[in-house]
């Protein structure tokens, strides 16, 4: 949710950087610095559908996109642009990928959680508090990163993928780093798979469709960085101890998180 109430409004307002750095910076952030400080917190054993299916289903998401925006060597165009049409094929990948979740729960492969004791009044309210705190913090995010990149001297482009994508990425942070705490590896890890599809495909394809979003060539390097750091997730599950994300490997992501930071500064 924040970083789809950050991307609707930089696309309304036409801040394309913003909103493509905070989708792809947050997909880095997910597995180099979150996952990685939760592995180094405690080992994630990680599910078999998890390996086979939702790790690919992540890579192919952050693939189709780079396809996408080769907009200039693939089709001749003078400029790349993840387009409103790109949008809709997206989105259309989300209603798949929601349909393999319904299909999983059906399946009683998911464990239900009952909050029958909290009153549904109650739950409601929270939602539409939360939503609405939510729009609020989103037009703060954006207006700061904006006015953050132009009194540095920095680019829009390494705003979104540092300081907006770690801000819109901390609930996937505390989460997994509690559910490793109380040894629940599944959630951990189903957590920052999960936000890294729905991140492509649901709120990269919404702020396409909203407004047609111009890809700098500058970003391609970092779209390959998240190609990169989901085929090591992948090499991961088969290295050390199979379907176990180790300790050093944990600690591996977040050296790659430090070195990736360090580089778009210097």
């Amino acid at each position: 949710m924040p970083e789809m109430v950050v991307n609707i409004y930089a696309a309304l307002t036409g801040v394309s950087d913003i909103a493509i750095g905070n989708i792809v910076g947050s997909n880095i952030v997910n597995i180099a610095l979150i996952l990685g400080l939760s592995a180094s917190l405690y080992p994630l054993h990680v599910h078999r559908s998890t390996v086979w299916k939702e790790i690919p289903f992540a890579l192919m998401a952050v693939v189709l996109v780079a396809i996408m925006v080769n907009d200039v060597v693939l089709n001749g165009m003078v400029s790349n642009v993840i387009s409103r049409s790109d949008g809709l094929i997206l989105l259309a990948f989300t209603v798949i990928f929601f349909y393999y979740i319904l299909g999983m729960a059906r399946s009683g492969n998911s464990p239900v959680i009952d909050n029958s004791s909290v009153p549904s009044s109650k739950l409601v309210f929270y939602v539409v508090v939360g939503i609405g705190l939510l729009v609020v913090g989103g037009k703060l995010a954006v207006d700061g990163a904006v006015g953050i990149a132009a009194a540095a001297g920095l680019s829009e482009r390494v705003i979104g993928l540092t300081i907006v994508a770690v801000g819109t990425s901390l609930p996937e942070l505390v989460t997994s780093l509690v559910a490793a705490y109380r040894k629940q590896p599944d959630l951990s890890v189903g957590n920052i798979v999960g936000s890294n599809i729905l991140n492509v495909f649901l709120i990269l394809g919404l702020s396409s469709v909203i407004r047609p979003l111009p890809f700098q060539s500058e970003s391609f390097i970092d779209v390959w960085v998240v190609v990169l750091l989901t085929l090591i997730l992948f090499a991961f599950m088969f290295l050390g101890r199979r379907h176990v994300l180790d300790r050093w490997q944990g600690i591996g992501f977040v050296a790659i998180y430090v070195a990736y930071t360090a580089s778009l500064f210097f």
